[in-house]
């Protein structure tokens, strides 16, 4: 067994941070932990040069980057889009599609098999997260139109069987016709179930809650607040969500879609706990594209980048973020006020423990896998491992 050893760096766990710590790794998971360098002998030593040592960024809602988007379908897009974030410290991530025919979704799901046997340089896959196509079409946002429908029960049992466990969650709007029990059936597979492109009211996602949806889809973004009906107030789904202390919530924080003061709200009232920080980057995220394509190169929408944010020609909406997860955690740093503990603790545990796999990934912890990233006080990244793999290194 190859064993990799870290030191000299500031070790982040989720309670405190280990000054001037150090690591040993063996056969791909963490062995021991030390406020001092270890006396063991290792094949590799890193010296992380009084950096930080962070646990590996996990990005559970993502769709793109460097040039390259899941829906293009290829074995090659996908390795391209793990090795682009892996560069940015993702050594983990979901695959999103967005809304698609059934055929196109099958065909996404037989590429992902493929990819992840040949995923040795990048950012490890989860699973797969279908992105629609059961939305609510006054929230469609950036969403195809085309593709948009209720759920089906013929057609999401089919995918589902075929996908075997490929499938680790699915967005829909709760709202809809037969999304209740979609929701059920999810939940009955082991399938996480999200809100998300949704006009639900209070009530709405109250039985949602009770039907196995447990997480709000890129929060604030393509749902519902506070609406009347009838000259009567409801809350919306935003509202919804703070109000259920178990909802988790997911939040691109690249500064654009959620400005300063609505970050430091959430983070508020939801807490490090209950939020994950997610890029739900596209293809132009990693890249100097000014103009780019959602979705696949076939049949994507064409979208303009500035800003810092990708966004529909006519600039009525957003169209994904071409953020990275080194930003995400410096958004959080810098403009919400957080630590930096739990900026990490948001971007790693958390999300590790929305997708059930905090009992090995998510935290710097001895038997947990080496999934470990370093960057600087600016989070730029200078290392990135993947079970023990140093497969990005600036140092």
């Amino acid at each position: 067994m190859r064993k990799l050893k870290i030191i000299n760096g500031k070790i982040i766990t989720p309670e405190s941070i280990i000054e001037k710590g150090s690591l040993l790794i063996s056969d791909g998971i963490i062995k021991e932990i030390s406020d001092k360098e270890i006396s063991s002998k290792a094949d590799i030593i890193v010296d992380a040069e009084n950096n930080f040592i962070s646990p590996g960024f996990i990005d559970i809602h993502v769709h793109g980057g460097g040039g390259s988007d899941f829906m293009d379908g290829t074995v090659e897009d996908f390795l391209t889009i793990a090795e682009t974030h892996l560069q940015y410290g993702t050594t983990a991530l979901v695959p999103t599609t967005l809304t698609a025919e059934k055929e196109n979704l099958l065909h996404i799901l037989d590429i992902y098999r493929k990819a992840k046997k040949q995923n040795v340089k990048g950012a490890q896959f989860l699973g797969m997260h279908l992105e629609g196509p059961y939305f609510a079409m006054n929230q469609k946002g950036a969403q195809d139109a085309r593709y948009i429908r209720k759920p089906d029960k013929k057609e999401y049992s089919e995918i589902i069987e075929k996908a075997g466990d490929i499938i680790v969650r699915w967005s829909a709007a709760p709202e809809l016709e037969g999304a209740l029990d979609f929701g059920k059936y999810l939940k009955e597979h082991h399938i996480l179930a999200a809100i998300a492109h949704t006009d639900a009211v209070y009530e709405d996602v109250v039985k949602a809650f009770e039907n196995g949806y447990t997480l709000a889809t890129h929060f604030y973004s393509a749902m519902s607040g506070v609406t009347r009906r009838n000259a009567f107030r409801y809350a919306g789904v935003i509202e919804s969500v703070y109000l259920m202390d178990e909802m988790d919530a997911e939040v691109i924080a690249d500064g654009v879609h959620l400005p300063a003061p609505l970050l430091k709200l959430v983070y508020k009232i939801k807490g490090s706990e209950r939020i994950a920080l997610i890029t739900d980057a596209m293809r132009a995220a990693g890249t100097q594209s000014r103009e780019s394509i959602l979705g696949s190169r076939e049949n994507g929408l064409k979208v303009i980048v500035e800003d810092g944010v990708a966004k529909l020609p006519d600039r009525t909406s957003f169209a994904g973020s071409v953020a990275t997860t080194n930003r995400l955690v410096r958004t959080m740093i810098r403009m919400a006020e957080v630590s930096i503990i739990e900026a990490v603790k948001m971007m790693t545990l958390t999300p590790a423990r929305i997708m059930n796999i905090d009992k090995h990934k998510g935290s710097i912890a001895v038997g947990k896998d080496a999934d470990i990233v370093i960057f600087d006080n600016d989070i730029n990244i200078k290392t990135a491992i993947v079970k023990g793999e140093i497969l990005y290194n600036q140092l």
